[in-house]
């Protein structure tokens, strides 16, 4: 996510110097005309805005307040805008470093993955100081199509997490429903197309699955482990404002016995393979060959 996304801050003309411990990711920017740097801290040296996304509040925490840390290096009056998803939790130590140093924060987690990161038409849901989220609009508005002012910081995790919390639902919701149908005879194509129409027709339906799990394709746009993660952050939320979320807390332990079995790397919308197991049965749209494909004939399902 983070490398399309620095691309375009990059095309939208700024002038961005970049960190990232995967150097093939740095490379894709300098090539762009960004400047490498060693550290956060080396990033953060000269810049009125840093921009964060990473995997989980372990990594914020270190990238800002780590020995070689943004926040040793960002300068009074500069803005710290974390886009990872971490949780309202994830800043406790951080805003306390940030006040002291005169450093406005904002969080600005996003949705709609990987393919909108590239295009620029994230969905990005924002909390802090109203005017410190109005001063860096044309910022996040490279980044994204939909910017949304949430409330206080931490507010932009909260929408994130219902968001997520939403969507893996639905994402079970729409693998165990579609596999009956098909079990039952019903064409994948046909199905869908009805199912569109209708009062169960949804982004995961319309867009997501049929772009992924419906044609085989487990390549995470979002894996596994990360959903796993933002269903484990909405469920300590929601413990703390004493909030049951049954069906949540459901999906997420299907989750977790796919990450048992080896696939947290892939795609979330793998969640459909658990089912398929279950039912000896595949599937996907009759141009990928399988449209319904019991296990004994299935190389992608295991028996």
């Amino acid at each position: 996510m983070g490398q399309p996304m620095a691309t375009n801050l990059i095309k939208a003309g700024y002038d961005l110097a970049v960190y990232d411990i995967r150097p093939e990711v740095v490379r894709k920017c300098v090539a762009l005309g960004a400047r490498e740097t060693r550290s956060p801290a080396d990033a953060a040296a000269d810049a009125a805005t840093i921009v964060t996304m990473l995997p989980t509040a372990k990594e914020l925490a270190a990238v800002a307040l780590g020995p070689d840390g943004a926040m040793n290096s960002l300068n009074r009056g500069g803005v710290f805008i974390d886009m990872s998803t971490v949780g309202p939790q994830a800043y406790e130590k951080i805003e306390p470093v940030c006040k002291a140093k005169g450093v406005a924060l904002l969080d600005a987690p996003v949705s709609r993955g990987q393919s909108a990161a590239i295009a620029g038409t994230l969905a990005i849901m924002v909390g802090g100081p109203r005017e410190v989220f109005e001063n860096q609009r044309d910022i996040l508005g490279a980044m994204g199509s939909d910017i949304f002012y949430c409330g206080q910081l931490g507010m932009g995790q909260v929408f994130k997490l219902v968001n997520n919390a939403m969507v893996a639902v639905i994402a079970g919701a729409v693998a165990e429903a579609t596999l009956m149908g098909v079990k039952a005879g019903a064409d994948l194509k046909v199905l869908l197309n009805v199912m569109k129409k209708c009062s169960s027709n949804s982004y995961m339906l319309e867009e997501v699955f049929p772009q992924k799990a419906f044609i085989g394709d487990l390549q995470p746009g979002f894996t596994v482990d990360l959903m796993s993660k933002d269903l484990g952050l909405a469920l300590a939320t929601a413990e703390d404002l004493g909030v049951p979320m049954f069906l949540s807390s459901l999906i997420r332990n299907l989750y977790n016995v796919m990450r048992a079995r080896g696939r947290g790397g892939q795609d979330f919308t793998a969640i459909l393979a658990l089912f398929e197991e279950a039912a000896k049965t595949e599937v996907r749209f009759e141009s990928t060959k399988s449209t319904v494909r019991h296990a004994e004939n299935s190389p992608d399902v295991k028996k």
